[in-house]
């Protein structure tokens, strides 16, 4: 069976991806640039693509900068020092990234026959985005089962699934060690850079998983 995997080329992403090919699916991954700071992202895309060896991969280009608002894709509004323990929504949050990113990869998903959309969101140690929370994810899928001839029509079910879902960054990277994921090709840094700069809200996260984990984080530090 196919699935389509959203693949950032961050870590969450590509544990999400490991995780559906130890369930035997056909993975096509779907990444975006849409024009975001830290967009050599796409580069560890392209290479956990590659390791697993998928059919195809597919970029799409969505200018989001054009919109703006986030300090991802806004170059005028700096990258803030990351705090873990914020409480609210931080300048990193991309309007309705999320929903458009499921949107292109539910219609991906009708076209090519995938009965699932994977997506790595993550509800326990994460920035604080609206668009991770598991009440999202189910209004989507309430959205999905009405949004396409395949589910209206046709009667064919296309599952958005979560599996990191209520998994801390600990047990992510746990999980991608057990399943063999490739880690040193995810870039997981909001600034960019070709090392990451270990002070953002994704960084700080990533490293404590990682410690949390006992295990080494493959990938440099500026």
């Amino acid at each position: 069976m196919k699935a389509v995997v959203l693949l950032s080329g961050g870590l969450d992403s590509t544990v999400c991806m490991a995780v559906a090919k130890s369930r035997g699916l056909d993975a096509y991954p779907i990444s975006f640039n849409y024009h975001q700071r830290h967009s050599i992202e796409l580069e560890g895309a392209k290479k956990v693509a590659d390791f697993f060896n998928v059919k195809k991969h597919l970029i799409i280009d969505t200018n989001m900068e054009q919109i703006g608002g986030s300090a991802l894709t806004d170059t005028s509004i700096d990258v803030p020092e990351g705090d873990i323990a914020r409480g609210d929504i931080p300048v990193t949050y991309v309007p309705a990234r999320n929903l458009i990113f499921l949107s292109y990869a539910l219609g991906y998903a009708e076209v090519i026959g995938a009965s699932y959309v994977y997506i790595g969101v993550n509800a326990v140690d994460y920035s604080g985005y609206p668009d991770c929370r598991p009440e999202f994810i189910q209004k989507f899928q309430d959205l999905a089962d009405y949004a396409t001839k395949a589910t209206v029509a046709e009667h064919k079910k296309i599952q958005i699934v979560t599996p990191l879902q209520e998994l801390s960054k600990k047990d992510i990277v746990l999980l991608g060690m057990n399943l063999q994921a490739p880690l040193q090709f995810t870039h997981s840094c909001y600034n960019g850079g070709e090392k990451a700069c270990g002070v953002c809200d994704s960084c700080k996260l990533r490293l404590k998983g990682f410690e949390e984990a006992g295990v080494k984080d493959p990938i440099e530090y500026a």
